[in-house]
Parts: C-alpha cells; sequence; structure tokens
C-alpha cells in the first residue's frame, strides 16, 4: 500500500521559510520521480516542483530561485525547501509520485502553508 504522507506546512510571514517533508512507503521510493503540487483556493492544483531518480530537478515559473526540492533516498523522504514565501504561495501543497510501470498517481494528504502579508 502506497503512503505518501507531509508534514511541515504552517503559517509564515511573507519572506520566510518553510520546509516540507514527504514520506513515502509502499513504494521502491529510488526509482520514482517525486513531485509537489499545490492548490490555492479557488485554483487549479499545479506542479511546483518534480525531482527524478537521478536528482534531475525542474521547477514553475513561479517558483524558480525561491525553492528547491531534494530527496534522501536512504530516508525514502522528498523536501521541498520554500524560500522568499509571499502570500501567492498559500496553498494546500502535496506530495505525488508516479508508478513508474502502471502510470498510477498516487498523492498524499497535503499540508497547508499559509502566508501573511
Amino acid at each position: 500500500q502506497v503512503q505518501l504522507v507531509e508534514s511541515g506546512g504552517g503559517l509564515v510571514q511573507a519572506g520566510g521559510s518553510l520546509r516540507l517533508s514527504c514520506a513515502a512507503s509502499g513504494i521502491i521510493f529510488s526509482i520514482n520521480t517525486m513531485s509537489w503540487y499545490r492548490q490555492a483556493p479557488g485554483k487549479q492544483r499545479e506542479l511546483v516542483a518534480a525531482i527524478t531518480s537521478g536528482g534531475s530537478t525542474n521547477y514553475a515559473d513561479s517558483v524558480k530561485g525561491r525553492f528547491t526540492i531534494s530527496r534522501d533516498n536512504a530516508k525514502n523522504t522528498v523536501y521541498l525547501q520554500m524560500n522568499s514565501l509571499t502570500p501567492e504561495d498559500t496553498a494546500v501543497y502535496y506530495c505525488n509520485t508516479r508508478d513508474p510501470i502502471y502510470g498510477q498517481d498516487y498523492w498524499g494528504k497535503g499540508t497547508l502553508v499559509t502566508v501573511s502579508s
């Protein structure tokens, strides 16, 4: 059974930082691409950042230079370091992975990030 459990969300002032974590189980973590998505109120879910099994990363234009995605295969955990946060970053942040063989998507329950101005 695949489980993705996010943590690290909270309330932060504009300009501040947070680090999100996503602990994965039930998958061969080291071969999976791991991603962070977010969904703001009234908006569609959007890709924030992704990291492949080889460590290649990509980011949404809106977070480039401010957010960093990383992974620790020994801990089956992916991180999202978020710096210089703005109120526009307020959203529920979700961890995601896709089964590399069958293509099924798995999602965590999300963690809320609120950035006050």
